[in-house]
C-alpha cells in the first residue's frame, strides 16, 4: 500500500495537506526530519501514516499525558492499536500495555520523557524492533526553547538503542536556533527540514488598548459571531469571566488544568459541538483540539512569549475562513511581564533551602532516594513551610533544569470499576441500597469489558445517565465495593517528585549558569519581543510574527490593525476618494465590533484629511456599504 492508501483507509482524506507528504516520504526513506509546521498543520498523520508502513513499532514521546491518551484513544477508533507509558502509571495499567506490545497487537508506544529515564523501561524497548522515533513539541529539548524541559535530553537513550531507526522532530514553534539546536541535541545525522510558512492569511491580527478589558472581550464578542476562545493567565479569572458573559447573554464556559478531567472532557465536548460559544481558559486548553471554525481568539492577559502567543492564535480559522485575533493590552502589562522574569529567577540560597525542605517533606534521608518516584502534594507543602506556590514551582523547575530533581506535575486518574461478582450472582443481589442498584446497572450498560479487567468509567456522565449527583454515585459505588460486587478505584490527581540522584547537602548543589543566568536572559529577550509586538508603534503584525521565526515577509499583510491603519505605508501620501475608499472598507472590516469617526480618523489621518475622511463615510454610508449604529460604523451585511 502506499502512504495516500493508508491515509485514504483510515483516515478517509483524499489528499495530504501541505508538506505532510514531503515529510511522510523523507522518513520513509529513513532520513532524521524536523518539521516545523504551525498548529493546526496536522503534524500527527506524519508519522501515523509511516508507521503503519513500516515493520517493528513507533516510539513517540510527547510531553502532555493528555495530550498522549487522546492520540491514543483517536488511534483505537481507526481500529490502529497503541498503548502509552509514562510515569505516573500504576504497575497493573503498564502490565496490560506490556501485554498488547508483546503479542504484537501495537503499532505505537506514546511515552512522555521522563519515563525514558528509567533502565528497565529502555531495557525493555531495547528488545522490541523500534521502526522510528518520534519527538512532538520538539522545542522542549532545546535550552533555547520556550518551554524547556530536561527530561527530553532522556531521548538520546532511545537513540543509542535503535541507531538505525529514522527520527522524526516535530513542533509548531521554533525560531532558527532553536531548530538547529533540536537537529543537535537529537544527534540527527544530514536532517531534513521542512519548514512551513508561519503566515495565516486568512488571521486578521489586532492589538487593543484597553483598561476595562472585561468590557473589551464583551464588546468584542457581541459584535462578531461563531465560537471564540478567550486565553487568560489565572484559574481564578477564567470562571470570573466565563460567569460575566454568561450574565450578559453569551453563552460561555471556563477550563483550566484544575478541574477533574470529566468535567473538562464535558466542557471540552459541550465547545466543539457548539453548544457553547465561548471558552475562557488558561493556556492548559487547546493542545490536540482541531475545532477548524474557531472565529476569535482572545487574549486577555499578555503571554510571555511570541511562541505562546502564536501557538494560541493559531487555534482561530483553521478552516481557512477569515478570523480574528485579538491582544488586549493594558499599560500595566509590560510591567507585570517583566516583574514575572524577576520572579521565575529566586536567589540561589533560597532554591537550595527550598530543597533541602521538598528532601526532609518526603522523608528523604542524605545519600537516598536515587531513582525514586514520590508522590508530592504541593498545596501541603506550600502551607507547611509558608511558600506562595508561584515562587516554590520556579525554585521547582530551577532544582529540575539543574538535575537534582524532576518535578511532574498534577497527573489525573479516572475512577476505575471491575466487577468481581459473577455475572450469574448479580441476578439475585439484594441488600443494597436504590442508588446502588441503579449506578450498577448503568454502569453494566454502558461499558464493556467490566468482568476482564478495570474500566476507566465517568461519574459526569453516570450523573447526566440516571439523574444522581457525583456525591450519590461516589456513596454507591462505594457500598458496591464493600458488597463485593466491585472493586472501585476512586480518581486521583497527583503531583510527583523523582530523584534522577542521591540527595546532595544543600551546600554542594551547583545551579549552572546555562539554567540560571543565562536562561533569565533568553527569557527576558523573549517577553521584550512580546511587548515590542503588542506595541502602538510597532509595523505589520503579522511580518514581526514572521521576522521573529527566521522568515522574512515578502510584503505586509494588509489585514492586521496596523496596515489597516496605514502604518505600516512607506509612503504617506494623500488619496483621492476612489483611492481612500477601500482603506477605509478594509480598516472598518478590521473592528468586526464597530469603530466610531474619532479612531478613523487617527488612524487614517495620514492617508486623507478629517474632511476628506468625513465625506467618504457619508459617500459610503449613503450607498449602503456601511451602517452607522450608535455613533459606529460597520460593514453593511
Amino acid at each position: 500500500m502506499s502512504p495516500l492508501d493508508i491515509l485514504k483507509k483510515y483516515w478517509g482524506y483524499d489528499n495530504f495537506r501541505p508538506l505532510q507528504q514531503e515529510i511522510v516520504n523523507s522518513v520513509l526513506s529513513g532520513h532524521d526530519t524536523l518539521g516545523l509546521m504551525p498548529t493546526g498543520g496536522g503534524k500527527s498523520i506524519t508519522f501515523q501514516v509511516p508507521a503503519l508502513l513500516m515493520e517493528g513499532i513507533t516510539v513517540v514521546v510527547t510531553p502532555l499525558i493528555s495530550l498522549m491518551k487522546d492520540q491514543v484513544d483517536n488511534l483505537k477508533k481507526r481500529r490502529i492499536k497503541a498503548v502509552f507509558f509514562h510515569s505516573g502509571m500504576s504497575a497493573e495499567d503498564r502490565r496490560k500495555s506490556r501485554e498488547l506490545i508483546y503479542n504484537a497487537k501495537a503499532k505505537f508506544i506514546y511515552t512522555s520523557p521522563e519515563r525514558l529515564r528509567n533502565p528497565g523501561f529502555i531495557q525493555e524497548l531495547r528488545m522490541m524492533k523500534i521502526s522510528m522515533i518520534v519527538v512532538d513539541e520538539a522545542h522542549c529539548i532545546s535550552q533555547w526553547g520556550y518551554d524547556f524541559r530536561p527530561a527530553y535530553l532522556h531521548i538520546k537513550n532511545l537513540r543509542k538503542i535503535a541507531p538505525d531507526a529514522p527520527v522524526l522532530a516535530l513542533t509548531a514553534t521554533a525560531t532558527p536556533q532553536v531548530a538547529d539546536d533540536i537537529c543537535r541535541q537529537l544527534l540527527m545525522k544530514d536532517p531534513v527540514v521542512f519548514r512551513m510558512s508561519f503566515s495565516r492569511k486568512n488571521l486578521n491580527y489586532i492589538v487593543r488598548n484597553s483598561e476595562t478589558k472585561i468590557n473589551e472581550v464583551f464588546h468584542i464578542l457581541s459584535r462578531t459571531s461563531g465560537s471564540s476562545i478567550v486565553y487568560v493567565r489565572s484559574r481564578k479569572r477564567t470562571r470570573e469571566i466565563a460567569d460575566y458573559l454568561c450574565q450578559m447573554g453569551i453563552s460561555a464556559t471556563f477550563y483550566h488544568a484544575g478541574l477533574d478531567y470529566d468535567v473538562k472532557a464535558l466542557r471540552q465536548n459541550e465547545w466543539q459541538k457548539g453548544n457553547v460559544r465561548v471558552m475562557v481558559a488558561t493556556n492548559a486548553f487547546g493542545m490536540g483540539i482541531d475545532k477548524p471554525d474557531v472565529r476569535v481568539v482572545i487574549h486577555y492577559d499578555t503571554p510571555p512569549s511570541l511562541e505562546e502567543y502564536y501557538q494560541e492564535a493559531g487555534r482561530a480559522g483553521r478552516d481557512g475562513l477569515k478570523s480574528y485575533v485579538v491582544l488586549l493590552r493594558a499599560k500595566s502589562d509590560a510591567g507585570v511581564l517583566r516583574r514575572r522574569v524577576t520572579e521565575n529567577f529566586p536567589e540561589r540560597e533560597f532554591i537550595k533551602k527550598l530543597y533541602e525542605r521538598v528532601c526532609n517533606f518526603l522523608k528523604i534521608s542524605i545519600g537516598e532516594g536515587y531513582d525514586n518516584l514520590y508522590p508530592f502534594d504541593l498545596d501541603k507543602f506550600c502551607k507547611t513551610f509558608n511558600y506562595q506556590q508561584r515562587q516554590c514551582l520556579s525554585a521547582l523547575h530551577i532544582l529540575s533544569q539543574s538535575g537534582y530533581i524532576e518535578f511532574l506535575e498534577e497527573t489525573e486518574y479516572r475512577s476505575r470499576v471491575l466487577i468481581t461478582m459473577q455475572r450469574e450472582d448479580l441476578y439475585d443481589l439484594r441488600g443494597i441500597s436504590q442508588n446502588s442498584e441503579i449506578v450498577l446497572q448503568k454502569i453494566l450498560r454502558l461499558y464493556t469489558g467490566l468482568f476482564i479487567d478495570y474500566v476507566d468509567i465517568s461519574e459526569t456522565i453516570i450523573s447526566t445517565e440516571t439523574n444522581l449527583t457525583s456525591e450519590e454515585i461516589y456513596t454507591a459505588l462505594l457500598e458496591l465495593s464493600r458488597a463485593k460486587v466491585l472493586s472501585f478505584i476512586p480518581k486521583t490527581r497527583t503531583s510527583y517528585i523523582y530523584l534522577p540522584t542521591s540527595r546532595e547537602e544543600p551546600r554542594y548543589l551547583s545551579i549552572p549558569r546555562t539554567v540560571y543566568e543565562d536562561r533569565r536572559e533568553i527569557i527576558s529577550g523573549r517577553v521584550e519581543a512580546m511587548i515590542g509586538y503588542a506595541d502602538d508603534s510597532a509595523g505589520c503584525r503579522e511580518s514581526a510574527i514572521l521576522r521573529y521565526f527566521g522568515e522574512e515577509p515578502i510584503e505586509n499583510c494588509g489585514r492586521c490593525d496596523r496596515c489597516r491603519a496605514g502604518g505600516s505605508r512607506s509612503k504617506k501620501e494623500k488619496l483621492t476618494k476612489e483611492n481612500l475608499i477601500p482603506e477605509i472598507l478594509n480598516f472598518i472590516s478590521s473592528r468586526p465590533y464597530g469603530v466610531d469617526f474619532r479612531i478613523i480618523d487617527h488612524h487614517l489621518s495620514a492617508l486623507a484629511s478629517s474632511k476628506s475622511l468625513a465625506e467618504t463615510l457619508s459617500f459610503l454610508h449613503n450607498e449602503g456599504y456601511i451602517k452607522l449604529e450608535n455613533g459606529a460604523y460597520f460593514l453593511a451585511e
